[in-house]
């Protein structure tokens, strides 16, 4: 290897050690423990025990966990694509230079700048039932939006749009940039109107761009990295147990229950429930180029 070839190596080496170091400490490691602790039977008060698969058999009659699945299952559905074409939609109109562009896209982001647990105390200030101040200059306050089993995982839903669009419209709008200028004329010479020009040009280009978003947004949708902070501020997993994901149901058997081992075997349940649907994402779309 040569000294230039070296040097590049080391300096993407030093590029990339920060993040490295942080994925090994707060994410590997983390999840290490977990899948270990799923083979003990940890209370909390120093007692562990072997317990080999006793956990995992124990999840099979566990109708709790298996609704946070099906409920998790619907966030992630309900939230992945609303969020993925609301972003898109901002970003094709934001996309070009006009007065005052930058103010609107600062403002779109400013949402995801703030720490989710003030959004979701902001949120629950506005929907509180009857005295919610949004709910009373809608004239909805009759509407309980965080207290109604049937609307309040909805309602976590369209707030975690608010919430995330921003971030990936910014995404969006770097794919968009990163398209060149020629392939619009061209389709413009050809007689295409905004539809053909957005079908033909914008959307094969975007691909790569909308398959990281679809995977990031699936993996924080699956692994509830953005929905437990609401969950546990608005409405600690209620009401009736609707708005309970599998990672507060985990934080909950730990926590509240003090079964750290079987909390600990459900999150390794959700890692390989995880990677099966991030590996399946990678296959249909062979890859992320959504090829044919």
């Amino acid at each position: 290897m040569s000294d230039r070839r070296r040097s590049d190596a080391a300096a993407a080496f030093a590029f990339l050690a920060p993040d490295g170091i942080g994925l090994l400490l707060f994410i590997i490691i983390p999840t290490a423990l977990a899948l270990v602790v799923g083979l003990f039977s940890v209370d909390g008060f120093g007692n562990v025990e072997w317990a080999g698969l006793d956990n995992f058999r124990l999840m099979a009659g566990d109708g709790l966990l298996w609704r946070s699945f099906g409920i998790t299952a619907l966030y992630a559905v309900l939230f992945v694509p609303l969020a993925f074409f609301a972003a898109l939609g901002l970003a094709l109109l934001v996309k070009d230079h006009f007065p005052g562009v930058g103010a609107v896209r600062a403002a779109l982001f400013l949402p995801n700048a703030v720490s989710l647990v003030v959004i979701g105390l902001l949120w629950q200030f506005l929907l509180t039932d009857k005295t919610g101040a949004l709910a009373k200059l809608t004239g909805l306050d009759g509407v309980s939006w965080l207290g109604d089993p049937s609307l309040a995982l909805v309602t976590l839903v369209l707030i975690s749009v608010w919430f995330l669009m921003g971030y990936q419209m910014l995404i969006f709008l770097g794919g968009l940039q990163d398209i060149p200028r020629e392939y619009y004329d061209a389709a413009t010479v050809d007689g295409g109107g905004p539809w053909q020009r957005f079908r033909h040009v914008t959307w094969p280009m975007l691909r790569p761009t909308s398959f990281f978003v679809l995977v990031t947004s699936t993996i924080n949708a699956v692994t509830g990295m953005q929905v437990f902070d609401l969950v546990f501020v608005t409405t600690s997993g209620g009401p009736a147990n609707a708005t309970t994901t599998v990672v507060y149901y985990a934080y909950q058997q730990a926590f509240q229950f003090g079964r750290f081992g079987y909390a600990g075997a459900i999150c390794a349940l959700l890692v390989v429930a995880l990677g099966a649907v991030t590996s399946a994402m990678f296959a249909l779309t062979r890859g992320g180029r959504f090829d044919a």
